[in-house]
């Protein structure tokens, strides 16, 4: 059995997140994207659990279920803390086999001086090590991943709060951790760089703040959809894949000050130096150049192939493969030369998902003559161009997405002039 994953989402009650973020939307967008497993996000937030225990049934081997979408406990911890004369800033996602083992991690943390009422994701004012030794304690069966591991403010390795070294930040317990996830703005090839990780298995979730965000990363798993067999494939590196995000489309991926309008690449961060030309202040180190300084092996030496639209390695044969795509409704607004936003756009994306195909499928499977039969041939080329990664990515940089190009920038004009003929009429 193989099943769809996406474990790092959040509920209406953190903070810059949509309202519409309750179970019974999420599990209906599950259904959109083609997700079978969602984590509930934000599982120790007082408010959001009591209402997982009155909407969540059918618990059955560690998960739960709504309108056949299944549910795992989860929620993601910033950990803020000072250590080695640092600030750490680290967001951890901790995962539990019970409503009941949620509520009684709720209680330890408070014991320990946390605030959970306050924000779904809860800022503690612990050590990553000390999160790890209470949730180990509290329920050793618990699963925890770091999550967003390169983002430069918030994270294991980031440039501006993190490590070097994972066992720096996890002590004794990182045997225990079995996974990390990667965040928007690298991907699996990056991480395979780096023989810090060679041990933990890489795995990609959404951290999706709203509905249409979801699946935009997800993990596929083998095996059994219950808790312990998705412990046991985090353990034993034992998943198929991955879908990613084009890593270059991530907030973080280049170096670079928004305000200053200023992004430098790895080589031009070595040629400049990490001092902003304009305000000279230091600036964000991204993800790619963060890669760089703590990576022992080059791109060749992992001996990339690409067959079928998934990249896996030669040097890790083991390893799970991945395929990078851009989101369907992304897809769309640029066929037809409008915003995501648009009620054109969200409608023809409703079309596809309820009446051809769930998002995931319409995005690697589904023949293209259908999608063209569907919703037009523009679309379907679109589509075609994201499987062959025949596009054109400007980098983000310094909490700044990426910008997407599907097509030429004549091509651009021209489903822009086409978009304003529709407007008129």
């Amino acid at each position: 059995m193989a099943y769809v994953a996406d474990l790092h989402i959040h509920s209406r009650f953190a903070q810059a997140c949509s309202g519409q973020l309750n179970i019974p939307n999420l599990a209906k967008w599950a259904k959109y994207k083609g997700i079978d497993l969602l984590a509930t996000g934000d599982c120790l937030h007082p408010l959001w659990q009591k209402e997982l225990e009155s909407v969540l049934k059918n618990e059955k081997q560690g998960f739960y279920e709504y309108d056949l979408v299944k549910f795992i406990l989860g929620t993601e911890v910033a950990c803020i803390y000072s250590e080695g004369g640092k600030l750490r800033r680290i967001h951890i996602l901790i995962f539990l086999p019970s409503i009941d083992s949620a509520k009684k991690l709720s209680e330890a943390l408070i014991k320990n001086g946390a605030n959970l009422s306050s924000d779904g994701r809860p800022i503690l004012g612990m050590s990553s090590k000390k999160l790890s030794e209470i949730v180990f304690k509290t329920q050793p069966n618990a699963i925890i991943i770091p999550a967003h591991i390169w983002t430069p403010w918030f994270s294991l390795y980031g440039s501006n709060s993190g490590y070097d070294k994972f066992k720096d930040c996890f002590g004794e317990f990182s045997d225990q951790i079995y996974a990390v996830e990667t965040g928007l703005s690298s991907e699996p090839a990056m991480n395979w760089r780096v023989s810090d990780l060679d041990y933990k298995s890489i795995v990609s979730f959404s951290d999706a703040h709203s509905l249409p965000r979801l699946g935009r990363e997800v993990t596929l798993f083998n095996g059994e959809c219950n808790y312990q067999s998705l412990k046991n494939s985090l353990k034993n590196q034992g998943i198929i894949g991955t879908v990613e995000f084009f890593p270059e489309e991530g907030k973080y991926h280049y170096s670079g000050h928004r305000n200053c309008n200023v992004v430098f690449n790895p080589v031009q961060l070595r040629e400049k130096g990490d001092i902003c030309p304009i305000c000279n202040r230091r600036l964000t180190v991204g993800v790619l150049q963060r890669v760089e300084d703590l990576a022992d092996r080059t791109v060749e030496d992992l001996q990339l192939i690409n067959k079928d639209g998934v990249t896996k390695s030669e040097l890790f044969p083991k390893r799970a493969g991945f395929r990078k795509l851009v989101q369907l409704e992304e897809i769309i607004a640029k066929s037809l030369g409008f915003s995501t936003n648009s009620l054109k756009v969200k409608d023809s994306y409703l079309n596809l998902v309820t009446n051809l195909d769930s998002e995931l499928k319409i995005l690697t499977k589904t023949p293209i003559d259908l999608i063209a039969m569907a919703a037009g041939e523009k679309l379907a080329e679109g589509v075609k161009r994201v499987r062959e990664g025949n596009l054109t990515i400007e980098p983000g940089f310094d909490n700044t997405y990426g910008k997407v190009k599907i097509w030429s920038g004549e091509e651009e004009k021209i489903k822009k002039e086409e978009g304003k003929q529709i407007k008129l009429f």
